[in-house]
């Protein structure tokens, strides 16, 4: 579990990074802003990583969480850049990331 709190604390550390970064933007303003973009993905990837990191004991505890869902995007972020849809990513930054911020910040209040 000691790992585990490392690894929350950089998803954490990952997600709040991406909110700021997209703070009153919106999706039009995303796909123009380029650096944004790559500062989201940066981000993105380093959360994807950490949650691979996470112990079997945590996910299991959390079956909420799509975690495969977080790996398969972790690898179209590193092996399949090019093939990256903006408005999906977008779609995850407006429904799936707060979810997952609240699964993690509790799981952190817990330790």
């Amino acid at each position: 579990m000691k790992d585990d709190k490392l690894y929350l604390i950089h998803i954490m550390e990952s997600i709040d990074k991406v909110q700021s970064y997209t703070a009153g933007m919106s999706l039009a303003s995303f796909i123009e802003a380029s650096m944004v973009q790559d500062a989201v993905l940066r981000n993105l990837q380093v959360l994807a990583e950490s949650t691979q990191r996470l112990s079997e004991d945590f996910k299991s505890k959390h079956q909420d969480v799509e975690w495969y869902k977080i790996a398969g995007l972790r690898n179209i972020l590193v092996h399949d850049y090019l093939g990256l849809d903006l408005e999906t990513v977008w779609a995850i930054l407006e429904d799936k990331l707060p979810e997952l911020k609240e699964v993690i910040s509790a799981a952190l209040n817990k330790l």
